[in-house]
């Protein structure tokens, strides 16, 4: 269904990476594919992103951050910035988010439950694949809910302690989420991450994210 091939991606980046530093593999938990909003999107005759779904020149990426937002966005930005980012893609398994999909594909993924064999599946194939490249030496880290009983288990089976997740991860929600890791990404400075292995999996809320600064005025008025 994919164009791009898992053990392809890690073995590239593998090498490049290799005497240099310890790469870190970053697994982004997936956006809702169906609903309404999903449908809307495989529907759109205006959308410049539905028609690209209907090419197949959408990138899983990109159409995931569509359904999810800010959160979706924020894990893919941060994901890139500073390591190698793999999708979860419904029945598919661990995916690059450079990966074209049609409307086909989207549909399909949407009928895969999140707490599924069918989801959890592939993603221990991949998650396996992962381990097979890398040995011991990469980070791998979770950037979704670590309170998602199923796939969690499944990448604790795989991974065991080396299974990371960002520590002001917990008590946040979505927005908040997509908003640290925005703001991690742009600043250059990587979140602090613990093991999901005996950690709490759901905590109480943090204060809300002071909001950013605003940029200096030039001399014409307009903002830097």
């Amino acid at each position: 269904m994919f164009e791009a091939d898992v053990k392809g991606v890690l073995t590239s980046v593998a090498e490049r990476v290799q005497n240099v530093v310890v790469p870190t593999v970053f697994l982004l938990s997936p956006a809702r594919c169906g609903g309404e909003r999903a449908e809307q999107l495989v529907t759109s005759q205006r959308s410049e992103l539905g028609a690209k779904l209907r090419d197949r020149t959408a990138t899983l990426g990109e159409v995931f951050a569509w359904l999810s937002a800010l959160y979706f966005r924020g894990k893919l930005t941060y994901a890139q910035q500073f390591g190698v980012p793999l999708v979860m893609a419904p029945g598919l398994g661990l995916r690059p988010a450079a990966d074209r999909i049609a409307s086909a594909d989207l549909r399909a993924m949407g009928k895969v439950e999140v707490e599924s064999e069918q989801f959890v599946t592939p993603l221990r194939r991949d998650a396996e694949l992962v381990t097979r490249e890398y040995g011991a030496l990469a980070q791998v880290v979770l950037l979704g809910s670590i309170a998602t009983g199923k796939y969690v288990d499944t990448l604790i089976d795989v991974f065991g302690e080396r299974l990371l997740f960002p520590e002001s991860f917990v008590g946040r929600g979505d927005m908040s989420r997509g908003g640290l890791m925005l703001r991690a990404a742009r600043s250059g400075e990587e979140l602090a991450y613990r093991p999901v292995l005996g950690a709490i999996r759901k905590g109480t809320r943090p204060p809300k994210l002071p909001k950013p600064p605003r940029a200096p005025r030039t001399l014409d008025g307009d903002r830097e």
